[in-house]
């Protein structure tokens, strides 16, 4: 996937790519036209960088109902030619969740677009999952036909079949067309869920691939031969030597670590990093300073993964470095480190914002350390962080950390988090919004009474409205 262009802050666009609340009360006082055209062009080019861990759909949803905004446009992008040319789950995704949200909302017409998609789209699956969650028996019964021709009646179709029934998202539809009584239908379902069951038992029964024998030198020569394929089999391969190497071992890992190959490397620092052997902060030093990139990032890594007071204190002599290993101290000291090293995480949060920008990825830790260690003195850069990330899970661990640190969160940024695409940040909002205002009062009755919203939300916003439907 292309990484999406990201219009500025300050535009209704920008706004609305991000998911942050003022795209959705900045669109309801726009004209509606240019509202509508902001959020189709984020439905139809998705501003996710990680569609798998932020939420968009149901805050483009819930827009596209308070505009009361037509599906044409959608309809369009989901049935062009290019459907059948670009099949990545990415390029229809999103305005298929949407439109999943909409029938949930009661939208006739989206559930009967989802129907047409399933039938003859080429992310039908996905089509089909939100059906599984939102359509009647009859209308996922109706698509059985559709859906089964698209595998032909051979030896590979019966495969690809029974690949689909066994890795489906939602068994739903399966099981409904499984109890069909036609030959053509419920036969070949049954017949394809029981070889997808068969072979998922014989793939765990029979792993594939090459497993180390008992020996320090045979994990480790494993190790390497996995870097060789393309895999890093740091972790495993430390955890095998967890159960292979004694204390007779321990000279001959040190010098894995120092001298061994990459794999080898790795897999040694992992483990003596997880003993807390007392050589192993010396050889993470030495190795991530090292040439071999590999090695570099494994050291890192199993720095992160320390636990001990002793990590934290050689944290501290490394956050000053300008290299990998520095940034991964300053994150080790803003998740365990204590209010003696306040100044130091602050420093790191500052530059990091000031070389690297508002999405770099060190910020996802250095924020969330600002806010657990109530660094009042970082306000100014959360409120960046949260104004300009493109990120909206990054935006919404800066309202975390603001809701710990900046007094004004509660009549600000908190108000605006209460329409956030992020389920999390609308909890924070549902907890420190000051009902002064009378959109928080309207707007935490609505989310309390929105089926589709998270029972946690929910569940916040209750903790602040009264027995007798007053907030508080």
């Amino acid at each position: 996937m292309i990484d999406p262009v990201i219009a500025p802050s300050g535009t209704l666009l920008g706004l609305l790519q991000r998911g942050r609340g003022d795209g959705t009360l900045h669109a309801l006082a726009a004209p509606r036209s240019e509202a509508l055209a902001a959020l189709n062009h984020c439905v139809l080019s998705d501003p996710r960088h990680d569609w798998q861990l932020e939420n968009r759909s149901l805050y483009y949803a819930r827009l596209c109902l308070d505009l009361d905004g037509d599906l044409d446009e959608i309809e369009q992008h989901l049935f062009a030619a290019e459907d059948h040319i670009v099949t990545e789950d990415t390029r229809t995704g999103l305005a298929l969740a949407v439109l999943g949200h909409l029938a949930a909302y009661g939208r006739r017409d989206a559930l009967a677009l989802l129907r047409r998609y399933a039938a003859t789209g080429a992310n039908w699956a996905w089509a089909l999952d939100e059906l599984a969650l939102r359509d009647d028996d009859a209308g996922l019964r109706s698509l059985a036909v559709p859906v089964l021709g698209r595998f032909p009646a051979t030896a590979q179709g019966e495969a690809e079949l029974a690949a689909s029934v066994r890795d489906a998202y939602e068994p739903r539809p399966w099981r409904l067309w499984a109890e069909d009584p036609r030959e053509s239908v419920g036969a070949r379902v049954r017949a394809a869920a029981e070889s997808g069951s068969f072979d998922r038992w014989q793939r765990q029964m029979r792993p594939t691939g090459p497993r180390p024998g008992w020996s320090v030198q045979a994990v480790f020569d494993w190790a390497q031969q996995g870097l060789e394929r393309g895999s890093e089999l740091h972790v495993p391969a430390a955890r095998c030597l967890t159960a292979v190497a004694g204390p007779q071992d321990r000279a001959a890992i040190i010098e894995a670590a120092h001298n061994g190959t990459d794999g080898a490397r790795g897999a040694a620092l992992h483990y003596l990093a997880e003993a807390r052997d007392p050589a192993v902060l010396d050889l993470i030093e030495a190795a991530a300073a090292g040439p071999a990139r590999t090695v570099s990032e494994a050291a890192i890594a199993a720095f992160e993964r320390m636990c001990g007071e002793e990590a934290v204190d050689r944290a501290r002599s490394w956050v000053q470095r300008p290299d990998a290993l520095g940034a991964s101290a300053a994150g080790v000291l803003a998740c365990r480190g204590g209010a003696q090293d306040t100044h130091l995480v602050l420093g790191a949060l500052r530059e990091t914002v000031r070389s690297e920008g508002p999405d770099a990825r060190p910020l996802w830790t250095l924020v969330d350390g600002a806010g657990r260690l109530g660094i009042a003195c970082a306000a100014p850069v959360l409120r960046h962080v949260y104004r300009e990330t493109a990120s909206s899970h990054l935006r919404g661990s800066a309202a975390r950390a603001l809701a710990a640190t900046d007094p004004s969160f509660g009549a600000g940024f908190a108000v605006e988090c209460l329409w956030d695409c992020e389920e999390t940040t609308r909890e924070v909002a549902a907890l420190h919004a000051e009902t002064g205002d009378v959109r928080v009062v309207d707007r935490l009755r609505r989310l309390a009474a929105d089926p589709a919203e998270e029972a946690e939300v929910q569940t916040a916003v209750r903790s602040r409205i009264g027995t007798e439907g007053t907030a508080h």
